[in-house]
């Protein structure tokens, strides 16, 4: 994970480097969101948070302060506190959403454990927040803090979509799936789910899709 997102930085960084004439505005952005994805480190984002803009451009939006916010709550450069205080001054429904993603990104078996509760168990999220937490449960970095997890996402996903309808159903499929854990075993566990767990329809298709994309991605890593 560490090589590969050093990699994409780098490529990130000279993207902004040579566009700073503003001559390729939408290269520029694109470069400045994939930079701030991939950022390992949090001081040069930290930077752009604090003044709020990229040097030479854009200025920061919501999306880009979330987007920020939601990368250093994965490193573990925020806190809660940080996050709360962010959404009194956005209170819309992307600072909403930005919100939920954050505190569900935080490296922190609490935060994970709540963002989980809130998901499967609860039922107290909106299609929206339910999406934006998902966002952020599931991150590369903290594959050894969410473990656990995989197993227990393909006992209670379709619980979960068989109460609460379809919509929630795609979401579970789509964002709620343990995507960055690809191994034998998360197959394995999903196969079963697809044959003994009775997911729901909408379930049923994107745990298919899912599925064919990680049984892809193990032939590649065999080659």
């Amino acid at each position: 994970v560490g090589a590969a997102l050093a990699t994409l930085t780098s490529l990130c960084r000279d993207l902004i480097r040579r566009t700073e004439d503003g001559s390729h505005p939408g290269l520029r952005l694109t470069a400045v969101r994939h930079f701030i994805d991939a950022a390992a480190q949090p001081d040069t984002i930290t930077a752009w948070l604090s003044e709020g803009t990229v040097p030479g451009g854009p200025e920061l939006d919501p999306e880009l302060r979330w987007r920020i916010l939601g990368r250093l709550a994965v490193l573990g450069a925020i806190d809660d506190a940080v996050i709360e205080a962010e959404l009194v001054q956005d209170p819309s429904a992307t600072g909403q959403e930005g919100a939920a993603r954050c505190h569900a990104a935080l490296p922190d078996p609490e935060a994970k454990h709540q963002a989980w509760e809130a998901m499967f168990t609860t039922d107290n999220l909106s299609n929206y927040l339910f999406t934006a937490t998902a966002k952020g449960f599931w991150q590369p970095e903290q594959a050894d803090l969410v473990r656990d997890y995989v197993p227990r996402y393909f006992k209670q996903a379709p619980a979960v979509a068989a109460r609460r309808g379809s919509a929630i159903a795609e979401a579970a499929g789509r964002w709620a799936f343990p995507v960055y854990a690809v191994s034998p075993e998360t197959l394995r566990l999903g196969k079963k789910c697809l044959t003994k767990g009775n997911p729901t329809p909408a379930l049923h298709r994107k745990l298919v899709d899912q599925l064919d994309d990680m049984e892809r991605a193990l032939r590649v890593r065999e080659v």
